[in-house]
């Protein structure tokens, strides 16, 4: 266990503590092809209910994406992306009290979806694809989470892999971070995401989990992201077949809680419910003044 630096991020909202508990971040994927939950969402209404629903699961952010970054996913434009993500906005508007993260690679959809509420933004490209995400991100003020993700979605479950995966991504991130300090963004509205399941071995995913501390060194907020991945489905494989993403809850639950254990401030989940009760708990291991006391104390 390592003990987490504490930092602050400023949302349009209000100020946002980050290291005095863990964060869970809800996965709304508002897509017909997404790899863990694809076109469940896919209706407004359906998107709606499901980001009302993990507000009440305990969520502390929703992170809305609107465009597939499953492995071989091709991509979409502009415009189909904000054809599905904006009504989604629009529906929660004064409706949903958490704040709303957007997960985009361009940057006249993040643009947009803080013109429609949105608080901060989540660039798996950690600013690869688009630069100009930093510069809507250093206008509008909101922070902004750099991914580290080695190739692209269509490419990057691809060998070779890094030869040192913790140097590669150290690297990468020191990049992302530079690119979005250049144009104007505060670090203390930084976060770094380390891309576990994006570019990756399978073995590279559990040495990033087990070496976080390492990345926590680049003195940014840590958010991870196991959630039903398949490096999970691979160790929990059945008869030489990988365990169904839906299934992979308890293998998921342990890497959240190793992620915490390890210095992560944001963990991103789908079963909200859930992991907030392994972040809880795992918290209370972190910082005493989290247990809870006895009743008749």
């Amino acid at each position: 266990m390592i003990q987490r630096k504490l930092f602050r991020l400023k949302l349009p909202s209000g100020m946002q503590a980050l290291g005095e508990r863990t964060l869970v971040m809800g996965v709304l994927n508002v897509t017909p092809d997404s790899f863990s939950d694809g076109g469940k969402f896919f209706r407004v209404e359906d998107a709606v209910k499901a980001a009302l629903a993990m507000e009440r699961a305990g969520a502390d952010i929703l992170d809305i994406g609107a465009e597939s970054t499953r492995p071989g996913s091709e991509g979409i434009s502009g415009e189909e992306e904000l054809e599905r993500l904006l009504p989604v906005l629009q529906g929660l508007r004064g409706r949903l009290k958490i704040p709303v993260s957007i997960d985009t690679q361009k940057s006249r959809v993040a643009e947009m979806a803080i013109g429609a509420g949105a608080e901060m933004l989540n660039d798996i490209s950690g600013l690869r694809h688009d630069p100009k995400m930093a510069e809507v991100a250093a206008r509008s003020g909101v922070p902004i989470v750099l991914m580290h993700m080695r190739g692209t979605p269509r490419t990057m479950q691809r060998s070779p892999w890094a030869k040192d995966v913790v140097k590669d991504v150290l690297g990468g991130l020191r990049e992302s971070a530079a690119i979005a300090r250049k144009a104007g963004v505060r670090k203390s509205q930084i976060i770094v995401d380390p891309g576990i399941g994006f570019g990756k071995s399978f073995a590279q995913n559990y040495e990033l989990l087990a070496k976080l501390p390492a990345l926590a060194m680049l003195g940014y907020p840590l958010l991870v992201g196991t959630s039903r991945k398949g490096f999970l489905g691979a160790a929990l494989a059945r008869d030489g077949k990988p365990l169904p993403a839906n299934e992979r809850i308890w293998g998921t639950a342990a890497t959240v809680a190793a992620g915490i254990l390890q210095g992560a401030h944001i963990v991103r989940v789908h079963d909200v419910e859930e992991m907030v009760q392994v972040a809880r708990v795992t918290d209370c291991l972190l910082h005493p003044n989290l247990r809870p006391k006895n009743i008749d104390d």
